[in-house]
């Protein structure tokens, strides 16, 4: 039986895609974790936040903390929410558990950033800074390539998805700050250091941000909404000038009852002066309105096969 066609179908070239995402990502991962995050003592949520805290308490590897806390959480997760968790899952939790602990071995710990003042040993503040935040984006990065591909790294995402199951009145994104905080608030009750904890909190929302930004695209789209009477010599210059489409949508002005064409169209940031600049040549009168468009898919744009099937 062909193997492939157990999984919905999906084509050899989109599955290697995937699960190259996953590696990629589980790679990233633990760059972040291992060379910027641990070294400063922070447990930005997460399994791999209580690995940390555990390899400075009782110099455990954070590699095998973490894959030794997913496993059980996995088989807990499978055992009350049922088998929702597939091989992307198992693939990005093993992955992620091997570069840490590659890493581990061929880097090791660098100490904790500091400088000498008054013949004292004090952590730097700006460096520590830049290591939190280097740390978040590579965390967030990965963390984004691994969801692109529909998997999940394990860890308290299952915590909070058992919890609630049995407090649906809480939503899961809270669930999963509620968990992660209390994982914060354990490191600094072991570490006695009030950085800690903020510097933490820094890297879950730096790590949040990122997340979106992968997810959603970095490069930006606006979607174009014009009123006008010239809307004619406004298409062309869409179709013509900057080889883009539009839609004509029949509207009514509020004020007069008077029939209009609105156009609705989507470009990229760098066309948008181009434009601009045209309807106030073509129309000074024009109405214009310019929105965010996170996503778009379709000719010219980002693919909504890859998207329906990633």
């Amino acid at each position: 039986m062909n193997w492939v066609k157990l999984i919905k179908g999906k084509k050899t070239k989109d599955l290697i895609k995937e699960y190259f995402s996953i590696i990629l990502g589980s790679f990233l991962m633990a760059v972040g974790l291992v060379v910027f995050i641990s070294p400063l003592k922070l447990a930005p949520g997460g399994v791999y936040g209580i690995a940390i805290i555990l390899h400075h308490i009782f110099d455990f590897p954070i590699g095998l903390s973490g894959i030794a806390l997913d496993i059980p959480l996995l088989l807990l997760g499978t055992w009350i929410l049922g088998p929702k968790f597939g091989v992307k899952t198992i693939v990005g939790i093993i992955s992620l558990s091997g570069f840490i602990t590659l890493l581990e071995f061929a880097y090791g710990y660098d100490p904790l950033i500091a400088i000498m003042e008054n013949n004292v040993l004090i952590p730097d503040p700006a460096a520590n800074f830049i290591l939190s935040l280097f740390g978040g984006v590579f965390v967030g990065v990965g963390l984004g390539f691994v969801f692109k591909a529909r998997a999940t790294s394990g860890g308290t995402d299952i915590i909070a998805m058992v919890f609630k199951k049995y407090f649906k009145y809480i939503p899961m994104g809270t669930m999963i700050i509620i968990v992660d905080s209390v994982i914060v608030l354990a490191a600094l009750a072991v570490f006695k250091d009030w950085s800690i904890p903020l510097y933490s909190w820094f890297v879950i929302y730096v790590v949040g941000f990122t997340v979106d930004k992968v997810i959603s695209g970095i490069s930006r789209r606006k979607a174009v909404i014009v009123v006008s009477d010239h809307y004619d010599k406004i298409k062309d210059f869409i179709i013509n000038n900057l080889e883009r489409g539009g839609t004509f949508l029949q509207g009514e002005g509020m004020y007069n009852q008077a029939e209009k064409k609105i156009i609705f169209t989507t470009m990229s940031s760098k066309e948008l002066p181009s434009l601009l600049h045209h309807i106030h040549e073509a129309d000074p009168k024009a109405f214009i309105s310019i929105l965010d468009a996170s996503e778009v898919f379709g000719e010219g744009f980002n693919s909504l096969r890859e998207k329906a099937l990633h």
